[in-house]
């Protein structure tokens, strides 16, 4: 049987009649599949229940789901402890409700009237032409976004709530809305539905495989497949810009890459990229590669490369990360340079880090950081958007007393969270694709990158959600290193701040207001796109935009009112802003690592290990 081809699929009928693409034409083939898509589903449901017999996985639902419970309740109690609030409630939804029914009656007499209710511009779940022309489908398409809509602004109203709550009960009740819209699902869907009758079910007997897979991939848990992984190794055809590793401690590998240009700049560019995921998003291909053209800048460029941690790591804290990691980098970089001064950049989390390191070094009188660049970096976490919803007493509690028993957060769980904030892109698009449709997702490096995933360090991570998105320390000067508290104010080299307009992780606004935290000169620049778009965002795509010119104060409204616009990547004005502070260039430095050996190749050994 296995040898068997496993899928029946049969030829798309001519096209006839709309109905036409909604019947089976082969029946004896659809039940066939029909029973190898349950085949397949027992052998998804085996690869979850397996793990947890064998005590190697345990869950845990109750907490996250009391926490929905207990946020929904509170929603609840505020519209229910009044009887005529409730039932203008109940009556705005059932009058949308009749709106659309008595929409539907008049369009079945002329197809050429508008929809009661349309999706918003952009959406693409409902881009299939039956979502509009099939009575059915638009009529439950147009229920959805009733009351989908009505939910969300349940939650705006209630008046009772504090801020985090609501914050909480708006981002649950829209993943509720993204994982209930009928394009998720076979029958309430035309493009799914047109499928399975064409291939008389072999998309569904795919789509199983596919999941029973994904379900073993991830040991348990569901490793939602983003692109074809496979097309791509590290090294081969994704992060090669040659260069060798010539520092390596427990925390950090140490990059240095082979000049391009003649001559340099005098001083080395270090970049220390986050831990939550790998430095070669900055090294994608020679296309899209910052690494790359930063060197044909003329720029010396080492990065730090962070080890995926495991129980070894796990009393490793902020301390730790800037001692064993920046600070050693800087050494590194000097004994390979000979210059004692460097330009540091740091992205998202590894520019929060660089950030609390240049506090601590300017407390200490340490000047080897001559400036400074911020890719989607927050220090001021009062506006740090959806994430925020995961950071709260209860849930801190619960996370500590898990990561101390396994010393670590499995890098899953912050991958989920981060697709969580985009979840209608991320998330609800591959379901259907992979496991609805029964089709392979294409290969994509930036996918192949983020699948790539990395586990947290315990302290470390708890450190950085208490002293950060819980407790805000950092931005008020409460944040302790080295046995005392440090302050952003007394940090006055010049700072690069960028941000990016669409960043769903590091807001502009938040980037905006921490930039105020510093107390020297601080050039803050907002590009176009998101948090990795907004970055790599190389000039010969000529893609995007980016806002520069006034000085950070005031409003951020009023700051965008009066930026200039430029069309087009940030990178060479990033480039200006550099030479601006110092453009003395000396010949190109052919021997990696200077008095240093060096030990292999990059990308280096830290960056493959992988979850």
């Amino acid at each position: 049987m296995a040898d068997k081809k496993e899928e029946e699929k049969a030829v798309p009928a001519e096209k006839g009649s709309a109905i036409d693409a909604y019947l089976i034409k082969d029946p004896e083939a659809f039940a066939r599949n029909l029973a190898r898509m349950v085949e397949a589903a027992g052998n998804a449901a085996s690869a979850w229940i397996r793990p947890r017999e064998s005590g190697e996985k345990t869950d845990n639902l109750a907490e996250p789901m009391a926490d929905v419970v207990k946020t929904f309740s509170k929603v609840s109690e505020y519209w229910l402890s009044d009887p005529q609030r409730a039932v203008e409630a109940q009556t705005r939804l059932f009058s949308a409700y009749m709106d659309i029914w008595s929409n539907s009656i008049k369009r079945m007499g002329d197809p050429a009237l508008s929809e009661a209710v349309e999706p918003e511009r952009g959406d693409r779940r409902f881009s299939d032409d039956d979502w509009k022309d099939n009575a059915f489908f638009s009529f439950l398409k147009q229920t959805y976004l009733v009351t989908s809509k009505w939910a969300a602004d349940l939650v705006e109203n209630a008046e009772t709530l504090d801020e985090h709550t609501r914050h909480k009960a708006s981002f649950y009740v829209r993943q509720l809305a993204n994982a209930a819209s009928p394009s998720n699902f076979m029958v309430s869907s035309p493009e799914i539905f047109k499928e399975t009758v064409a291939t008389n079910g072999a998309n569904l007997v795919s789509g199983m495989k596919m999941l029973a897979e994904d379900i073993e991939a991830g040991r348990g848990e569901l490793k939602l497949r983003q692109a074809d992984y496979s097309k791509f190794k590290l090294g081969e055809n994704i992060a090669l810009t040659p260069g060798k590793v010539i520092a390596r401690n427990a925390l950090v590998e140490i990059i240095q890459y082979e000049p391009a240009t003649k001559k340099v700049l005098k001083r080395p560019l270090l970049i220390c990229p986050p831990w939550i995921n790998k430095f070669y998003i900055l090294d994608l291909n020679p296309e899209k590669s910052f690494v790359r053209w930063a060197i044909e800048q003329g720029h010396t460029v080492f990065v730090m490369s962070w080890v995926n941690p495991d129980r070894r790591h796990a009393q490793l804290d902020w301390n730790d990360y800037i001692d064993q990691g920046i600070s050693f980098a800087l050494d590194a970089v000097k004994k390979a340079t000979g210059e004692k001064q460097v330009n540091a950049i740091g992205y998202c989390v590894g520019g929060t880090l660089l950030a609390a390191a240049l506090a601590l070094f300017a407390r200490e009188g340490d000047d080897r950081i001559a400036t400074a660049t911020l890719f989607t970096t927050q220090v001021d976490f009062v506006n740090a958007g959806d994430l925020k919803v995961f950071v709260d007493d209860d849930q801190l509690q619960s996370l500590e007393k898990q990561m101390n028993r396994d010393g670590y957060l499995d890098g899953s769980r912050m991958a989920t969270a981060f697709n969580l904030l985009r979840s209608g892109d991320l998330i609800w698009p591959y379901v259907v694709n992979n496991y609805m449709k029964g089709k392979e997702p294409l290969p994509f490096d930036l996918l192949y990158w983020n699948a790539d995933s990395t586990r947290m360090a315990a302290a470390n991570h708890i450190f950085y959600l208490r002293n950060c998105y819980y407790e805000n320390n950092l931005a008020n000067a409460k944040l302790v290193l080295h046995g005392a508290p440090v302050s952003l104010a007394d940090v006055k080299i010049p700072i690069y701040n960028l941000a990016a307009k669409e960043d769903h992780i590091a807001p502009a606004l938040s980037v905006f207001e921490g930039s105020k935290c510093f107390g020297g000169d601080v050039t803050y620049v907002m590009g176009g796109s998101g948090h990795i778009a907004g970055v790599i965002n190389p000039p010969a795509r000529k893609k995007y935009q980016f806002w520069s010119g006034p000085k950070v104060a005031g409003d951020f409204s009023k700051w965008i009112e009066q930026a200039a616009v430029t069309e087009g990547s940030w990178w060479p004005h990033w480039q200006a802003w550099i030479e601006s502070n110092d453009d003395e260039r000396v010949p190109a430095r052919k021997k990696p690592g200077g008095k240093l050996k060096p030990l292999e190749d990059a990308p280096g050994t830290y960056v493959r290990e992988r979850v």
